[in-house]
């Protein structure tokens, strides 16, 4: 696999957990008051990233959509009025699964089939699947941060030069 994607990755959990020590440093009722905006709240916001997340991590393994709709039952009692702690804890050991998976001996520029039910067959490598998680993520974590400000506090900036200032210092 190509070294930016792993480095894309990377920078994905680093801004995952740049949102978290945020909001950690607020009171955590902010995680469910409710907003206008794409998310009703910050909770479902994170929510998303992390469905989102496993249900691509779920096809890249080689899981069958009904596969992954069962899988997504797990993921609503795994996060359903979890704490941000919970959540938190879901997401880094999420990144722990993707890292696994990502350093196992997967051909990564191989493309394959990953049919839907509405939107038909997806012809795409793990490499670009892997780009669409990242950017999907970084999209997210920005209405997270407009969700904030809406709220009166201090967003987080999680853009990826800053993520290359981190990892160069």
């Amino acid at each position: 696999m190509s070294t930016q994607i792993l480095k894309n990755y990377e920078y994905h959990v680093w801004a995952n957990k740049r949102v978290f020590t945020r909001l950690k440093e607020l009171p955590e009722e902010i995680l469910l008051q409710e907003l206008s905006d794409v998310f009703p709240t910050i909770h479902a916001g994170l929510v998303h990233i992390y469905r989102v997340d496993t249900v691509w991590l779920s096809g890249m393994k080689g899981n069958s959509y009904d596969q992954i709709r069962e899988l997504l039952v797990n993921v609503e009692e795994k996060t359903k009025g979890k704490s941000l702690k919970q959540l938190e804890a879901a997401f880094s050991e999420l990144a722990e699964a993707y890292k696994t998976f990502l350093n196992s001996d997967v051909d990564w520029q191989a493309m394959k089939d990953f049919p839907h039910p509405t939107y038909g067959v997806l012809h795409a490598s793990i490499e670009e699947l892997i780009q669409h998680v990242v950017n999907h993520g970084t999209y997210h974590r920005g209405n997270i941060t407009s969700m904030l400000r809406q709220l009166g506090h201090a967003g987080v900036s999680s853009d990826y030069v800053f993520y290359l200032y981190d990892v160069n210092k």
